[in-house]
């Protein structure tokens, strides 16, 4: 079905929505981060309070398909909002690290469930011009959550504690996904093919080791299972690095290991390693979001300069947290991170999601970027995660800062 234009209009508002809903929940889980880890006396297992939601969308992306085939858009949608609603309503009220994973776990499924479809129906529908305009709108959503969010969720907790202060994206969330599904409701997923099962759920069964180990030989096992399953899932070339789309992506998932994997610990980072109170770690909670959404406005695509920049603001806060550097000087650095991720990450996306001569559909492309994206997520959240809850902080920049010099250099390809 073709969509007419005021439907694409509505499906672009709708992922614009979408992404500022993600900015809002972002700050949110971030900066209650240590009152939950310290409420609910996790702070030895951190990759459990973290990796939830990753891991249940990555184990959502190859029922997609098949949730979608059997109920349609609206079942789907339907089967979705309980799941995330009620996701929400667990960890809200959990007594133990465990039941807040297992909420967190369900609004992960819940993101899964519509996420390949949205994706690939941008993909279809928004030519690639329209594509970037969409990218850099929806880094723009991000501006006002950096700027008040932390703050705010501050506020918040203050007022009301921790469990109502979670329940704040919800509206968002839900508004987002309604706007989309309105726009592409009647749009079939016809070249939607059901994604391996068994394959698939390689990558969270083995990040689920690295989460759960409690030794380095169930974490080492967890690593090299997910590594397998990436590999296997992933189109073809894109471990060997082949120049092009398959590098591309290659890229993305070795940015979303460095970046996301330093975001989601940045405010434990702060507040353990260099001792700051809540309120200091908001600002530089801040400053990479809000340097990200403000370069990609202005910014042409410079995918290896940026990613350039981001390992080094990410190096320089291991190197100050080994060595004891002031507040200014890890402000200054996590800002400079986002001004590179700004840089890099819409073009890096555009790569990723044109086929090129590879004549792969809408819903391939899709899947594949979600996939690259969301294994870098799934593995950074839960190495970190783990480095971390074992003491090693600065272990987990190193790596982090790592990954992503690894992805300056692959995206030269």
């Amino acid at each position: 079905m073709t969509v007419l234009p005021r439907g694409t209009l509505i499906l672009a508002v709708g992922i614009v929505a979408l992404e500022f809903a993600a900015a809002v929940t972002s700050f949110v889980a971030s900066t209650l981060l240590p009152v939950v880890a310290r409420d609910l006396d996790a702070g030895d297992r951190l990759g459990l309070l973290i990796a939830g939601s990753t891991l249940g969308l990555f184990v959502a992306l190859p029922l997609a398909s098949r949730v979608l085939g059997r109920l349609g858009t609206r079942g789907t949608l339907a089967a979705g909002m309980l799941a995330y609603v009620g996701g929400l309503v667990v960890a809200a009220t959990a007594q133990s690290a465990w039941v807040f994973a297992l909420g967190q776990l369900s609004t992960g499924l819940a993101s899964g469930l519509l996420a390949v479809f949205g994706v690939s129906s941008a993909i279809r529908h928004l030519d690639e011009r329209l594509r970037l305009r969409v990218v850099a709108a929806s880094s723009a959503m991000w501006i006002l959550p950096a700027l008040v969010g932390p703050a705010a969720t501050l506020g918040l907790e203050h007022l009301v504690g921790w469990r109502w202060t979670l329940l704040v994206p919800v509206p968002f969330v839900l508004f987002g996904r309604l706007l989309v599904v309105r726009a592409v409701r009647d749009d079939p997923p016809a070249d939607a093919a059901n994604r391996p099962l068994g394959r698939t759920l390689l990558v969270p069964l083995g990040a689920a080791g690295v989460v759960l180990s409690t030794g380095w030989p169930l974490a080492v096992a967890g690593a090299v299972v997910a590594a397998a399953g990436m590999v296997a899932i992933l189109p073809a070339g894109t471990a060997r690095l082949r120049r092009g789309r398959p590098a591309a992506l290659a890229a993305m998932v070795l940015f979303a290991v460095g970046h996301f994997g330093a975001d989601s610990l940045i405010t434990v980072l702060l507040t353990t390693g260099f001792r700051v109170s809540l309120g200091q770690a908001a600002i530089v909670l801040s400053a990479a979001p809000l340097a990200w959404a403000v370069t990609s406005l202005f910014a042409r695509r410079f995918p290896t300069t940026g990613l350039t920049l981001t390992a080094l603001g990410t190096g320089v806060l291991a190197i100050a947290l080994a060595t004891g550097r002031p507040f200014a000087v890890v402000l200054a650095a996590w800002t400079v991170a986002g001004i590179g991720v700004g840089l890099a990450y819409p073009g890096l996306y555009v790569r990723a999601t044109t086929a090129g001569p590879s004549g792969f559909t809408a819903t391939e492309l899709a899947t594949a970027v979600i996939t690259a994206e969301c294994v870098g997520q799934l593995l950074g959240r839960a190495i970190g995660g783990a480095l971390s809850s074992a003491g090693g902080l600065f272990a987990s920049y190193v790596v982090f800062a790592v990954a992503l010099a690894a992805a300056a250099v692959v995206s030269r390809r």
